[in-house]
This record gives C-alpha cells, sequence and structure tokens, in this order.
C-alpha cells in the first residue's frame, strides 16, 4: 500500500493531472520527488516514535495518516496544494519500513532475518507491477463519475484500503508472539524460548558502539552513501517516469496499453531481485552482483534512448528494470557489512542520505524533459547515475574489509 500510495502520482500525470493543475514536465518531477524530502526530514523522529509507542501501534497509526493524505490529494486545485500533500505523505511513510524491521526482529531469529527481510522488499516492484494496469484502468473506466476525473478517484480508490488496512493493522497485528491469538500455548512458548536463546547469543557476541563522530568520519559510510544516492536517482528516475517513458515510444499507445506495458518490468524486476539475491548468497558473492544490477540498468537506459523501434526500446526498460532491482540484495548485504560499532548510525546515514536521490532523480528527469522536449536525455541521465553507482561498488573491492567479512561468512 505503501508503493501504490507514493507511485500513484506517476499514473494521475498520464491521465490528466499535469493538463488540470498546469504542471510542467519540471513543475512533476519536483512535486513527485517531494516525497522523500518529506521522507528525509522526519526518518529519524519517526523512527524515536516508534520506539516509544511501539510498531504495532504506529503502523496502523502512520497507514490511516498517509491513507487520509492520499484521498486529500484527490481534491487538489494547485501545485502548491499538491506540494505539500507529497511532502506529507513522505513523512507518514518514512517509519514504515523501520517499523516492519522491527516487527521482523519480534517473530524471526537473526538467522533467517536475511530471507524475511528480502521477501519484504519485494514488495515494491509487485505493487507497480499490479498497481499499473490497475491504476490506468481507474483513470479510463471511472473517468467523470461523480464529476470527478479520473486522476482524482485514482488517489480515493488507493487511499481508502490505506486507512482500513491501519484500522486493521492498530487492532489484529500481534507484534510480538506472545499477543498472538492464533498460536496455541505450546506455539508461543516454544518460539518465545527460541527468540530469546537467540537474542541471549546476540547479546553476548554485541559489540560496544562507538561514538557519532566516529561513523561520521568513516570513509566507508560515505562512500556507501555515495553509492546509494546515484542509485536511487536510477531507481526513482524509472518509478516516477516509467509510463511517460513507455507512452513516449509510440503514439498508438493507449493509456491501458501503457498500464499493461509498464507492468512487465516491475514484474521482471521482482523475480530478478529474488534470483540474483539466491545467486549471491550462494556464492558469496557481492561486488559484482551488485555492480552487474548497476551496470545492466544503465545498459538497459542506453539501449532506450538510441533504439528507434518501440518495441526493441521497451525490451531495454525491462533490462533497466531488471538491472536496478537485481541490485537491492547484494548491496545491502554489502552495506551491512561496515564496522559493527558503527553499524546503527552509519545504516541510517545511509538510508537517510541515499534516499534523497529520490527527489533529485525525477526531478532531474522532468527538467531534462522541458529543455529537450524528449525522455531521451532523461535516459542518459539515469544511465548515466547507475553506471556510477556500479563503478564506485567495484571500488570497494580493493577493500580487504568487504572481500574478508564475505570470506568469513561462506566459511561458517
Amino acid at each position: 500500500m505503501a508503493f501504490l500510495d507514493r507511485s500513484s502520482i506517476t499514473y494521475a500525470s498520464i491521465g490528466g493531472m499535469d493538463k488540470s493543475l498546469g504542471l510542467t514536465a519540471t513543475m512533476y518531477g519536483f512535486i513527485a520527488g517531494m516525497f522523500f524530502i518529506g521522507y528525509f526530514v522526519f526518518g529519524i523522529p519517526g523512527n524515536m516514535i516508534l520506539e516509544k509507542v511501539g510498531a504495532r501501534k504506529w503502523i496502523g497509526l502512520i497507514l490511516v495518516l498517509w491513507g487520509i493524505v492520499t484521498l486529500v490529494t484527490a481534491f487538489v486545485q494547485s501545485a502548491v496544494e499538491l506540494t505539500v500533500l507529497r511532502f506529507l505523505l513522505g513523512v507518514f511513510e518514512a517509519a514504515l519500513f523501520p517499523g516492519m524491521t522491527l516487527i521482523i526482529t519480534y517473530w524471526v531469529r537473526s538467522a533467517d532475518r536475511a530471507a524475511a527481510v528480502a521477501l519484504f522488499m519485494i514488495a515494491p516492484p509487485l505493487a507497480n507491477s499490479f498497481g499499473a494496469p490497475l491504476a490506468t484502468w481507474i483513470i479510463t473506466n471511472v473517468h467523470m463519475s461523480l464529476d470527478l476525473a479520473g486522476w482524482r478517484w485514482l488517489f480515493i480508490i488507493v487511499g481508502l484500503p490505506a486507512v482500513l488496512l491501519g484500522i486493521f493493522t492498530f487492532w489484529y497485528l500481534a507484534d510480538k508472539p506472545a499477543k498472538a491469538g492464533w498460536l496455541n500455548k505450546d506455539e508461543k512458548t516454544a518460539l518465545i524460548n527460541e527468540l530469546a536463546l537467540d537474542a541471549k547469543a546476540t547479546t553476548d557476541n554485541k559489540v560496544q558502539g562507538a561514538p557519532f563522530k566516529e561513523a561520521v568520519r568513516n570513509g566507508r559510510v560515505w562512500k556507501m552513501t555515495l553509492i546509494n544516492v546515484f542509485y536511487v536517482v536510477g531507481l526513482y528516475g524509472l518509478t516516477f517516469w516509467l509510463p511517460q517513458m513507455i507512452g513516449e515510444l509510440s503514439s498508438k499507445f493507449s493509456t491501458m496499453t501503457i498500464g499493461w506495458l509498464t507492468a512487465a518490468p516491475y514484474l521482471l524486476g521482482a523475480i530478478a531481485l529474488v534470483l540474483n539475491s539466491r545467486h549471491s548468497d550462494a556464492h558469496m558473492e557481492r561486488i559484482w552482483h551488485t555492480a552487474g544490477g548497476a551496470f545492466l540498468g544503465g545498459a538497459g537506459f542506453l539501449g532506450a534512448a538510441l533504439s528507434h523501434n518501440p518495441w526493441v526500446a521497451m525490451i531495454f526498460l525491462c533490462l533497466a528494470a531488471i538491472g536496478i532491482y537485481s541490485w537491492s540484495g547484494p548491496y545491502w548485504a554489502i552495506t551491512t557489512m561496515m564496522d559493527p560499532r558503527i553499524a546503527a548510525v552509519g545504516l541510517g546515514i545511509v538510508n537517510a542520505l541515499g534516499n534523497l536521490g529520490g527527489f533529485v532523480g525525477p526531478y532531474i528527469v522532468g527538467w531534462l524533459k522541458d529543455v529537450t522536449g524528449s525522455q531521451v536525455a532523461a535516459m542518459f541521465f539515469l544511465a548515466g547515475s547507475l553506471i556510477i553507482a556500479g563503478v564506485i561498488v567495484l571500488s570497494l573491492k580493493r577493500s580487504d574489509d568487504v572481500v574478508t567479512k564475505i570470506e568469513e561468512v561462506g566459511s561458517e
């Protein structure tokens, strides 16, 4: 629901929103990316509240709040109103990922958490895969019902389930095994005891944390942050502009056709995410599995930009999505290999600052479209960003700490 709500603006854009509100491509890119400013600003405060009130209550509340923001977006009358609501959407979604990962620690042993997180991480491409045809169907088939344009109905129809799911989450999500009504007494005891043993082992081996300033001064933290920035530029350049890119390939593509075609790259990306992560684990290799995804994504954008046949260009856009999403598993495996003493602060920096690329990417793509009149220059820009990310990843191969830790994990 989070990714459906944050990406709905993409389909509203091709469904008449830009024309209704008088948005240029640059303005649309700026407004779409404003989500990440709110996400960045409220990331740390949201996590602090999460720790105080608990994952179940906080996730339920923010679901309701971002659902309401999405519903209200259906009635905007100006670019300023839309900008404010995009910022608020980022504010309320900021604590979702930390909250869900916290719940995973309540339920899953440390040895099994990577698989659990990997399943959670396929949500974005899957949401976009089925969300694209659903969104374009809503735009084309519910248009002007009750005198509301189809793009306005889109925000209503995807916002309402988030509100209902938030209420359901608040009352029924068991954030710890002891509170699960669907487990019997023996099952609860067995799971609680297993998790307690896991927690004790983790505590016994816990490394004393380093001061905050040591994490800030660590070169590896900033290198991983820089990698994430360039990658996220490519990721959200794709997320917020893919339907427009596909629509520009051929004037014969209807809005509904664009929706179905948009689903294909995301579905392939979800499959690639799982397969590349498993292959990386099986061979205990991270560098090339990560860099290879970035290079494939960049090559996909380059091929799409240079292709004159719409179907060939579509194949290249699929390759771009495959490369972009196959990146996730091995990249975060590398990132978590940093010095355990600075891991908590370091990962926070990598995630928070890296996501600012989600503002930069969509905005520059829109600006380039306005300046050049097409998406070709934007595709070159996104390709360059991903290739730079891949090159920086390859520079990590010279870092003994990465290679050594991979080998240690493999020997264990």
